[in-house]
């Protein structure tokens, strides 16, 4: 609105800018967002799902405003049902199928506009019949009116780990103005975010009320095991562990209690599971965060963690396509490549990643490895000028030839973080997104620089390198995807004190903390076992938990079921004097923790310290693999054997009961462990129990 110099327009002017704050009995006018022009029922959107358990229906309505966004809203709404004996509704637009034979239409109005849905009882079946037109391509429509800055806005999503140093536990006006100013689409959280169960709702609840128009999509790595961010409630085992269970009804029970309890933060996209085969013993990045080495028994657990995950209406990731298990290089620090061809990747590398798309996976994430034999482009080192292949997440040929034609794929697809070395290092960060987003990517995960890259988009949209329908096709994907999971800014949003309430009710119950400790038990395989397991000590017999990372919560495990169990901490070979201290040991426990080749070397101090053991202690040595496996391949004298597969608590409790035979073990290797010089020392499916 133009401001004149005569005062009485001014006077008038900002009158009427007052007024645009106040709600009229017809209609509500807000400045920011325009005027609400209809309002539709949610069922009716073609993305929306339609749900009818015990015979109800949960009906919602959606506030249409001028500019094409949308809102829900659940208040001065009136419902009626036309044919009350076939389907009745109460003001809260629960509809409640009576039994009876018939057909029904459920209408609803806030006095201005109006909108119906079918419902129909035929025999045993209760259908929902939607409503058809223009009216309810909501997304369509929306997508119209967005501003150019408004769709690249909700390509976007930035980590805030840190402002000014310091951990970002609440919302800051800074943080919030970043929100509004580019119409961010999502923001990812990370440990440094989540530290309690009442402060992450309370965060979460403060993201989405900074969103303006559409809500936002707020994403965690919570995979289990290794990779779990949150801070309090269920720290699940981890793939691999899961992998080592082979039950797709414990993966999906885990993938279930993960959705929960995000879903009760507030928290809506997990950027799970990773799907990735692991087929490599060297691979640095990927190993026990893998459910395995077979393609199949990833697919499987894969699967089930997805259709657990989902059916809460979180939404789940599949990463790192086209596969980052057959790689020895770390991409957060190098720029890793999978040599094989397209057969063979079909065959291993994709074949998961092609299962979880007919299950329908809500999103793919890319992967910073290169893929010659698929996209055999190079280009120019920004970091030394040499020639390197494309990664995967800047390919054309991977995102858009291999993932969206030649399999189908027609969801979300977003980029692993960008800030890492794989791409940081070798592209700027505005040409890297500009790469991406031409292959075929729609979310850009934490891009580097938030300012330059929204302002690199918009100038290569306005210069014709990226078409502005290009920007909508991935505009219209993610909408898609928060509508059917019904990630849409609320008109009316639930007390912060109700919604820490429920959190704190769900998050870490006693419920889901047994399916942690099943899942763990399930897990833990039994290697090697010269008949020295299960443990059956007397009281006077002494144990000695002996080693480094993570040594204390082992010694704590084991000697909740025997308290004469001494901790003895060593990182590396012991002295006569220490080893002196051994002698009356009736048993000796030592636990390793590796994660790459180095650390599993014979030559390494820690494998040194556990074949000096072997060689020099008269007691039997047990060893438990606190993280990967393949531990056993440095000492494989040992007498007995454990794999946990992860150092989560469930995991060492479920260790310490299989030591002293509470815990049946039932896992068994869902990889093979290879001896020094690369023939199987132990093989897939391999697990002894007692």
């Amino acid at each position: 609105m133009k401001f004149f110099r005569n005062a009485p327009f001014i006077f008038v002017t900002i009158i009427v800018l007052m007024l645009s704050t106040f709600t009229f009995s017809g209609s509500k006018v807000i400045a920011a967002e325009g005027k609400i022009h209809d309002l539709i029922i949610f069922q009716n959107v073609p993305e929306a799902a339609i749900t009818v358990e015990d015979k109800q229906i949960d009906l919602n309505v959606l506030n249409i405003y001028e500019d094409g966004h949308f809102k829900m809203n659940s208040e001065d709404l009136t419902w009626a049902s036309k044919n009350k004996n076939v389907a009745t509704v109460d003001q809260n637009g629960v509809v409640t199928f009576t039994g009876q034979n018939g057909r029904s239409f459920i209408t609803v109005t806030d006095g201005n506009s109006t909108d119906r849905i079918a419902v129909h009882k035929k025999q045993s079946e209760e259908l929902v019949m939607k409503e058809k037109g223009n009216r309810y391509d909501v997304i369509e429509n929306a997508i119209k009116g967005m501003t150019l800055n408004e769709k690249i806005g909700q390509m976007l999503m930035p980590d805030f780990r840190n402002w000014d140093g310091e951990n970002v536990t609440e919302m800051l006006p800074e943080i919030e103005q970043l929100v509004k100013e580019y119409h961010l689409g999502g923001v990812i959280l990370f440990a440094e975010n989540v530290v309690t169960t009442e402060q992450t709702a309370r965060l979460v609840a403060n993201y989405q009320e900074a969103s303006e128009k559409y809500g936002l999509l707020l994403t965690i790595d919570q995979e289990g095991g290794i990779v779990t961010r949150l801070q309090s409630g269920t720290h699940m085992p981890g793939n691999m562990a899961l992998g080592a269970t082979r039950s797709a009804e414990t993966a999906e029970n885990v993938g279930q209690v993960i959705g929960k309890e995000l879903q009760a933060l507030g928290i809506n996209m997990n950027l799970a599971p990773v799907l990735d085969v692991n087929n490599n013993p060297d691979n640095p990045v990927i190993g026990v965060r893998s459910f395995g080495e077979s393609p199949e028994l990833v697919a499987e657990m894969g699967t089930a963690y997805i259709q657990g995950l989902q059916s809460t209406g979180v939404a789940a990731t599949a990463k790192h396509f086209p596969g980052h298990g057959d790689t020895a290089v770390d991409s957060h620090l190098g720029l890793p490549e999978v040599p094989h061809d397209k057969e063979r990747l079909l065959e291993v590398e994709l074949f998961p990643f092609q299962q979880a798309m007919k299950e329908g996976i809500d999103a793919v994430m890319t992967a910073h490895v290169t893929f010659p034999k698929i996209d055999d482009t190079k280009v120019i080192s920004q970091k030394d000028g040499t020639e390197i292949s494309l990664p995967a997440t800047l390919s054309y040929k991977v995102l858009t030839g291999l993932m969206r034609e030649e399999m189908g794929y027609d969801g979300v697809i977003i980029t692993d973080a960008l800030n890492m070395a794989a791409i940081a290092e070798h592209f700027g960060s505005v040409d890297a997104v500009i790469r991406s987003v031409k292959a075929g990517t729609d979310i850009i995960l934490m891009p580097v620089g938030l300012e330059e890259v929204a302002d690199g988009l918009v100038e290569a949209v306005e210069t014709g390198e990226i078409t502005e329908e290009r920007i909508e096709e991935s505009v219209e994907r993610i909408l898609t995807l928060k509508m059917e999971r019904g990630i849409i800014k609320s008109e009316n949003s639930l007390p912060i004190e109700e919604i820490i309430a429920n959190a704190e009710a769900i998050v870490g119950s006693d419920e889901h903390k047994q399916v942690e400790a099943d899942a763990a038990n399930q897990s833990i395989t039994l290697i090697k076992n010269n008949n020295v397991l299960p443990f059956t000590l007397s009281e006077d017999e002494k144990i000695v938990v002996i080693g480094n990372t993570f040594i204390n919560s082992l010694h704590d495990a084991v000697n909740a079921y025997h308290t004469n169990t001494d901790l003895f901490i060593a990182s590396g070979p012991l002295d006569e004097d220490q080893l002196a201290q051994l002698e009356d040991a009736t048993a000796v426990v030592v636990g390793s923790y590796t994660y790459n080749v180095s650390g599993r070397s014979p030559d390494s101090a820690q494998m040194q310290l556990i074949n000096q053991l072997i060689e020099h202690v008269e007691a039997p040595i047990v060893g438990v693999g606190i993280r990967n496996p393949y531990d056993i391949m440095a000492f494989p004298a040992i007498d007995g054997y454990l794999a946990q597969y992860g150092f989560r608590p469930a995991s060492f409790q479920a260790t310490a009961a299989t030591l002293f035979g509470e815990n049946n073990p039932t896992g068994t290797l869902p990889v093979t462990i290879p001896d020094q010089n690369g023939d199987s020392l132990f093989e897939f499916g391999f697990g002894l129990s007692y």
